[in-house]
């Protein structure tokens, strides 16, 4: 566990301090509590189109990249489903510059129709180089499409289609701006060589008189109740049949998807895991197969995708990993195999707490969740999940009603 203060400006923005003397760079993360799940259809792909358009010019940058890249700084962003996070890192001694450039794009970013084509494109491109043009790129655009009928989970970060990403007007830009990107819908963490006095001192002075604005309570379409198993097969010219299985799971935070975890990284944790041995090594249908979670905000999913070995089915691959499910499923899980599983949970984290950014995104990212302190009341109640909690939720988790199912079809096999 590591030390942090928390504080909030009149504005409403939340300011978490981070002390480590032992290095002399800071970070600087700011996080949105804005993501793919809070946009509607017909305008998808506007939480990812703003990360870009948040790095081109405001009121006193003409040029974010440069300006931090004079005093010794590096930056970079991504966008999930639920939040979307910026982050600097820097020399310690000049943490101001990256006040200075933070809350000027928050305030008076320039949303000109040059900078707003230049971005289109941009993004235009990402969407044919990454989701059309590579083997298997379009894999979550189906599933997720699969797996959700009403929830924004439906559709990837990206966004739905080129054709919600071309109809963005400036209106709709200028709107989302405004709606989300305010002091009250943001997360501050400062970490490094800093002081909790001097961290107080910039916030106070170059985003205290930003002025907060009333967030709108926008409905999250609920996902129905799923009540039976969904399939669909796609073909296309990829190198093999690809399988990619999931079960719907419940929400980070809630009962069972610790559990959920778990049972991800004991079914398909590494080489030693029983989908690798009994599928991989010792079965001739399986070329790689793993296991993993979305880990989202709201109902998640259980992932179990794998690729065939040449001229294998993605339906043949299906039943092969179905009777390993169904096996693991009826068997005690044994303490030993539980207990290597979670020390190797506690040495990631350890590991991941060695870097400065990897501890200031996990305070953003828990304190968005409600207390940055769940990141380590996760670990614990995870480290405390006995074999049996686990055999139940295998059962409940593991149903085939519960299934969406995407066939990955080879048009040369």
């Amino acid at each position: 566990m590591f030390d942090y203060q928390r504080f909030f400006l009149d504005n409403g923005l939340e300011v978490i301090v981070h002390e480590d003397s032992s290095s002399k760079i800071a970070v600087f993360n700011m996080l949105y509590k804005v993501g793919s799940r809070f946009e509607q259809p017909g305008k998808t792909g506007l939480a990812h189109f703003f990360e870009h358009l948040m790095f081109g010019s405001s009121a006193h940058v003409p040029e974010f990249d440069r300006e931090l890249e004079r005093v010794g700084g590096s930056c970079n962003a991504f966008t999930s489903p639920d939040i979307t996070n910026y982050y600097m890192t820097l020399p310690s001694s000049n943490l101001e510059t990256a006040f200075w450039l933070e809350s000027d794009r928050m305030a008076h970013l320039s949303l000109t129709e040059k900078t707003i084509e230049t971005q289109r494109k941009v993004v235009l491109e990402e969407y044919k180089q990454r989701y059309l043009s590579p083997p298997y790129g379009d894999v979550w655009h189906h599933l997720r499409k699969l797996a959700y009928t009403s929830h924004p989970y439906r559709w990837p970060t990206i966004g739905e289609n080129l054709g919600d990403i071309e109809g963005y007007t400036r209106e709709m830009i200028w709107e989302f701006y405004q709606e989300h990107y305010h002091p009250g819908n943001a997360i501050l963490v400062v970490a490094g060589d800093v002081t909790q006095k001097e961290v107080a001192r910039l916030a106070q002075k170059w985003f205290g008189p930003i002025p907060s604005k009333s967030r709108k309570t926008l409905q999250i379409a609920s996902e129905p109740t799923q009540t039976e198993k969904r399939n669909l097969a796609i073909q296309a010219k990829v190198p093999t049949d690809a399988l990619y299985k999931t079960f719907k799971m419940p929400a980070k935070g809630t009962e069972g998807y610790l559990e959920a975890d778990l049972l991800s990284d004991l079914l398909g944790g590494g080489k030693s895991s029983p989908l690798e041995q009994q599928l991989v090594k010792n079965g001739k249908i399986f070329a790689s197969v793993g296991a993993y979670i979305t880990g989202s905000v709201d109902p998640g999913l259980l992932v179990f995708s794998g690729k065939m070995e040449q001229g294998v089915g993605a339906k043949e691959a299906e039943a092969a990993l179905d009777a390993l499910l169904k096996e693991f499923s009826q068997k005690e899980i044994s303490d030993s195999s539980l207990q290597k599983i979670k020390n190797q949970s506690e040495a990631m984290k350890t590991y991941e707490s060695i870097q400065l950014l990897n501890r200031a995104m996990n305070l953003a990212y828990y304190a968005h969740l409600g207390d940055p302190a769940l990141y380590w009341q996760e670990f614990e109640e995870k480290a405390s999940c006995q074999a049996e909690q686990l055999s139940t939720w295998a059962k409940r988790l593991l149903q085939e009603d519960q299934a969406s199912v995407l066939y990955y079809q080879s048009t040369t096999s």
